[in-house]
């Protein structure tokens, strides 16, 4: 069969069963956009930015369980995918980054927009391809999907230059099978480190479960329910794990770390064995290392055998796929009744996780995420930007199914969210998908309302203005004596000499509601706690796009609060 390279491209992402490309044309990828231009197997969605096409990729990955795919061309086109690459190899995302390069003859001579962008990806993929002939390509990116799905999932980027696109290959097969050498990802458990897992459980008395991500790759949701109901151990789940285990579930016992509930993080310190699985134990979950369960012996199941006691001195390694490793020890596993430490967590637990104070004059961000909550009963897809809203979404928006909580864990990316969302939309039939953002983090990506507008695709964005860049400004206040330095988004860096935040007479920049509108998106604003539910109410009967925007509280922080490098159990609660 012959087939020019960009043919041969477009037929594998068709084999590969990729249903949504993300993408934005370019000079070394018209031979790429000329085939598409006649192909009917899959959508095409032109993003506004490349970094956006990236983002709205990972959001498809996580909301699907698929392999995300996105499309730039060379220089400044692959480098505004780099950020988008990033946040999704720090979060384990499997996509496919291909990029346009400059002719093969021209590589290394500084050529018009040459980057090397393998050498520049190399640090945030889990690998790279440079395709440097037309007969490499069906093979490369056959490599790259299997990759990026298998193992520890990761982004690939594939970089074809411009003569490969154009070459013609005469005996054109796709590879059904593929076979790497040195990338042999583990498939089977080790028996004996289960019972030797199993074993510490038997005389554990306060034994404690931590979910992450891990178990949503593996899909392996339900074998952590089953497990943890038949040995009535507390759940407690990472950001990246939120959705793995149902937050309305009796033995859920919320977030753990630096934002996280005070019952996880002193269920951990006072723990005598922590069943940890597809986890990586971040600093932001551990706060001070030295001190972090310092009565437990740890079990870590993690598929990448790297992240076993690279942060955390683990007890029992188990290398092996989540979902195997639940089998086995559900199968393995004795049945235990509720004990003195079931009652010990409750106690902790009390009747909510997280509280506030609440206000009939201001709107609290964390009233318009429990209304969120209680107006769609938990069945949304939510995408986040990065920043106090993200920290309020995680503790006040109870996920209870998985892939329905879509976040910037690792890389922490403002300007994820609201392509995420879009790309969450493309993948999902069946539930609203809705983006949380702030007015700091919403703008970094805002040229996506065109995308969103062009396609009706009907993403709800909600907005928790609080006139402030709200983290940051918060550690000012706490650890460096109210001086608001560059945080304010009215102000700016002379904010910090304001008389007062209630004082502050400058107007909002910009205007949400006349932003939206300016793209052919409905919008609705709340100013007082009493608006809230209407403009849920009118936003959510849109049949396409809308925004809400809500002006809420300036000053309010989020707590708990364990201050960096402290202990889990040196809690703040404001």
């Amino acid at each position: 069969m012959k087939k020019t390279g960009a043919q041969i491209l477009i037929d594998a992402l068709i084999r590969e069963n990729v249903k949504v490309l993300f993408g934005y044309p370019g000079g070394v990828v018209i031979p790429i956009f000329d085939v598409i231009y006649e192909t009917k197997e899959f959508t095409f969605v032109l993003t506004r930015h490349e970094q956006a096409a990236a983002h709205a990729a990972d959001g498809y990955a996580r909301a699907t369980g698929e392999v995300g795919v996105c499309l730039a061309t060379s220089g400044p086109g692959a480098t505004n995918l780099i950020t988008g690459i990033a946040t999704a190899y720090l979060d384990s995302i499997p996509m496919v980054a291909i990029t346009g390069q400059v002719a093969t003859p021209l590589l290394g001579t500084d050529a018009f927009q040459e980057a090397d962008v393998v050498g520049i990806s190399r640090p945030i993929t889990k690998h790279n391809f440079l395709v440097r002939s037309v007969k490499e390509l069906p093979e490369i990116i056959r490599k790259a999907f299997y990759i990026a799905s298998t193992g520890r999932p990761g982004p690939v980027l594939v970089d074809i230059p411009v003569d490969v696109s154009r070459a013609v290959l005469d005996d054109y097969q796709y590879p059904e099978t593929v076979s790497i050498r040195s990338y042999n990802p583990v498939v089977e458990c080790d028996i004996a480190q289960i019972d030797k897992a199993v074993e510490l459980l038997s005389g554990s008395k306060k034994p404690l479960i931590f979910a992450g991500g891990g178990v949503n790759h593996a899909g392996a949701y339900e074998e952590l329910r089953i497990f943890a109901e038949k040995t009535n151990i507390p759940v407690t789940t990472s950001l990246m794990g939120m959705g793995t285990f149902p937050a309305e579930h009796e033995l859920f016992i919320g977030m753990p770390g630096m934002h996280g509930a005070k019952t996880a993080n002193y269920s951990i310190q006072e723990a005598d064995l922590i069943l940890s699985i597809g986890v990586r134990f971040d600093d932001r979950v551990t706060g001070f290392v030295a001190n972090f369960a310092p009565n437990a012996s740890i079990v870590h199941i993690d598929i990448d055998p790297v992240t076993i006691s690279k942060i955390v001195k683990v007890d029992v390694p188990v290398v092996a796929d989540a979902k195997t490793a639940l089998r086995l020890l559900i199968e393995k596993s004795s049945a235990r009744p509720k004990n003195e430490w079931n009652t010990k967590v409750s106690g902790w637990k009390g009747e909510k996780l997280y509280t506030y104070t609440s206000s009939e004059s201001v709107i609290k961000p964390q009233m318009v995420i429990e209304e969120l909550y209680k107006f769609t009963g938990g069945n949304a897809v939510v995408a986040t930007e990065v920043g106090q809203h993200q920290m309020w979404t995680a503790q006040y928006f109870r996920c209870n199914a998985p892939r329905t909580l879509l976040t910037s864990g690792g890389l922490g990316t403002m300007g994820f969210g609201l392509p995420a969302a879009m790309g969450a939309a493309m993948g999902i039939d069946g539930k609203p998908v809705m983006v949380i953002g702030g007015d700091g983090s919403i703008q970094m990506n805002i040229q996506e309302l065109a995308t969103l507008s062009i396609n009706n695709i009907p993403v709800k964005i909600i907005i928790l203005n609080n006139t402030f860049l709200g983290m940051v400004r918060q550690w000012q206040e706490l650890f460096y004596d109210h001086r608001y330095s560059s945080t304010c988004m009215r102000g700016g860096f002379l904010c910090s000499s304001c008389v007062g935040i209630g004082a502050c007479k400058k107007q909002y920049v910009p205007d949400f509601v006349a932003v939206a509108k300016g793209y052919n998106i409905a919008a609705f604003r709340a100013e007082t706690p009493q608006q809230v539910l209407q403009v849920i109410k009118d936003g959510f009967a849109v049949n396409g796009p809308a925004l809400m925007e809500f002006i809420v509280s300036p000053e309010e922080n989020v707590f708990p609060m364990v201050p960096a490098g402290k202990s889990l159990d040196d809690i703040l609660e404001g």
